[in-house]
């Protein structure tokens, strides 16, 4: 039974093995740290969108609420760092209860609701009236507990998470019952599948690793502001990633990840406005010509894509 899973498995390790063994040859450890926070939110996108078919544009607003979530839990409680990642994951997951009632809409209606939703949060959170909790516009100061090391390994150790719960979710029982829904949910709920209990756990599971990655990346960055953890560019740049690579694998999304982000930072940096134009470009030809991503290239050459 668990042949199953060592495929993904195997992706995982050498993964792991390869962002532990890098920062000592490769100096750039922020560019490393933003790698492996779009790898996370890339697997985290992939659990809803992936596996249920629901494509959120509002993503990053789960982002946010982990990035404010850990900071105010660190700074007005005064808890460690760690913890506070793991709050700002719960806190990424409360939102999500909050706005499970989106999950009866479907297709665009979703995908604008979402993003409503998380504009409506953005200016919650940026409101000046709640200065004394989240600091309004004026961004979150966490130099304090400033600690590149600690919160890089803590960025491995989400993303490690999100990989396995991925390749749970591909190799399971739950995961084809959500496979099912996408599919024909009316069918699924016939064979027994309880989708709207399945649809919110995944919305949940979804929100919760985008939460520890939103934690992890204030920690990471000591200081933030609500239009950082609140931009478009992150939903964005996800939804890109994951397409790219392939939706409803573990291996898909890493591929998309690492290769869009590789040329956004050798390319995009110098010349952003090319690479916008590159990236609409990019959006247009895998709607229309590569809506599976790269993995499904290998999958009809019938190569096996964990």
């Amino acid at each position: 039974m668990l042949r199953r899973y060592f495929p993904s498995l195997g992706v995982i390790l050498a993964i792991v093995a390869i962002l532990l063994c890098l920062p000592h040859f490769y100096s750039n450890q922020s560019f490393l740290f933003n790698m492996m926070l779009y790898l996370a939110l890339a697997e985290g996108l992939n659990i809803i969108y992936g596996f249920t078919g629901y494509l959120p544009f509002g993503y990053v607003g789960f982002f946010g609420a982990g990035a404010y979530g850990a900071a105010i839990a660190i700074t007005l409680l005064h808890i460690s760092p760690f913890f506070g990642v793991i709050i700002g994951g719960i806190a990424a997951v409360l939102i999500g209860i909050i706005l499970i009632p989106l999950l009866r809409l479907s297709g665009a209606y979703f995908a604008i609701a979402n993003l409503a939703a998380s504009q409506a949060l953005y200016f919650v959170v940026a409101n000046p009236s709640l200065e004394k909790i989240t600091q309004g516009p004026y961004g979150i100061d966490l130099s304090s507990v400033y600690n590149a090391d600690a919160s890089y390994y803590t960025m491995l150790g989400v993303l490690v998470f999100a990989m396995l719960l991925v390749a749970y979710m591909r190799n399971s029982n739950f995961g084809l019952s959500l496979l099912a829904i996408k599919e024909d949910q009316v069918t699924a709920s016939l064979a027994g599948v309880n989708v709207v209990k399945a649809r919110s756990i995944a919305w949940m599971l979804s929100a919760f690793v985008a939460g520890l990655s939103g934690a992890a990346f204030g920690w990471y960055t000591a200081v933030f502001y609500p239009s950082t953890v609140f931009s478009l560019d992150v939903s964005v740049f996800t939804i890109v990633f994951v397409l790219f690579g392939g939706i409803g694998t573990v291996a898909g999304p890493l591929v998309g990840t690492l290769i869009l982000y590789s040329m956004y930072n050798f390319i995009g940096i110098s010349t952003p406005q090319y690479f916008q134009l590159f990236y609409g470009l990019l959006i247009i030809v895998l709607v229309l010509f590569l809506p599976d991503g790269v993995a499904s290239i290998l999958q009809k050459g019938k190569v096996y894509v964990p």
